[in-house]
């Protein structure tokens, strides 16, 4: 039966009422907080909580580097002598220098030993000696029976003509720096033979005490 009001039935007036949005109350207090918007979740990419701080990566940093620094050697801490100085054990021979002494049949011809080391089995770190050829001779038959296990080396043939020439005497000289430096450089015989020491650093060898 119609409505002796308006002539609306309830039925009409109930869907009316369902389809329009609610509107507030004008008694109604508005929300402080409607139209703000939510905070980003932590788990969101563009939150900020997700980036890392300086701090941090600082420190992840400093981890990476820190095996590499540790295993560089530290030269600031070493002197000028400890880094450019000699080798632990280096060892120098030199012959040069040769002179002629005497006349006619008694002439001959010497040279200069000079012997740079730090090696313990020669006493001196720095010596000069004087030798002659025939003191080479019987330095290294000594050497033969004193290290039967040690090839000696041999040393520059004898000269019968012009053996006082300038190229001859340089010849020599070359040829016996060569063999001094073999023998000197032979660990065994450095610590096996008690001649050598003694020849190379000895002014006073004297080669009939042997």
């Amino acid at each position: 039966m119609a409505s002796p009001t308006d002539g609306t039935s309830p039925t009409a007036t109930a869907a009316t009422d369902a389809a329009s949005p609610a509107l507030p109350s004008p008694n109604t207090p508005a929300d402080p907080n409607a139209n703000i918007k939510s905070p980003l979740s932590p788990t969101s990419p563009t939150s900020p909580t997700s980036a890392t701080s300086p701090t941090e990566a600082e420190a992840a940093a400093a981890r990476l580097h820190r095996p590499i620094l540790q295993s560089l050697p530290d030269t600031r801490q070493q002197s000028f002598d400890e880094i450019y100085g000699p080798p632990e054990n280096f060892l120098e021979i030199e012959v040069r220098n040769p002179r002629t002494h005497g006349i006619g049949r008694h002439m001959y011809t010497d040279y200069e030993i000079v012997c740079r080391t730090n090696i313990p089995a020669f006493k001196l770190r720095q010596s000069t000696v004087r030798r002659r050829y025939s003191d080479f001779e019987y330095f290294r038959d000594i050497l033969e029976r004193e290290s039967a296990r040690v090839t000696i080396p041999p040393l520059p043939g004898k000269v019968f003509t012009n053996r006082f020439s300038d190229d001859v005497i340089e010849g020599r000289r070359a040829g016996l720096e060569k063999f001094l430096k073999i023998v000197v450089g032979h660990p065994l015989l450095q610590t096996g033979s008690k001649v050598l020491a003694a020849f190379v650093q000895d002014p006073n060898w004297d080669r009939n005490a042997w």
